[in-house]
């Protein structure tokens, strides 16, 4: 069975939540052993928990532009589509305009 789109960003977001949520646990647990120490050892830990959160904020951005990419590419496939079928794109709107106007005449 070939994979989907959909699949690809599904996989994404995991992998972008499970990222994130490591670094977070990991500058947590060095933040907390930084503030229970001093001097050199603590200065360590303080870098290394930002190090964890630019990780995380990379991953974000990863994730940010993958879902920015789709979102323009589904853009581009319904501007291809409504230029290919024009009747079809009108008749689409006029029935979501009906359906809308019936779910807020009912309030």
């Amino acid at each position: 069975m070939a994979r989907t789109d959909t699949d690809g960003l599904q996989d994404k977001e995991q992998q972008f939540m499970k990222s994130v949520k490591t670094s977070l646990d990991d500058a947590e647990n060095l933040l907390r052993e930084a503030a229970s120490t001093s001097g050199e050892k603590a200065s360590e830990l303080r870098e290394r928990a930002m190090e964890s959160l630019r990780r995380s904020r990379l991953a974000l951005y990863d994730t940010q532009d993958a879902v920015m990419a789709k979102g323009r590419q589904a853009a581009r496939v319904t501007d291809d589509y409504v230029h290919d079928n024009p009747w079809a794109a009108i008749g689409v709107a006029g029935l979501a305009g009906l359906l809308l106007g019936m779910l807020i005449a009912r309030r």
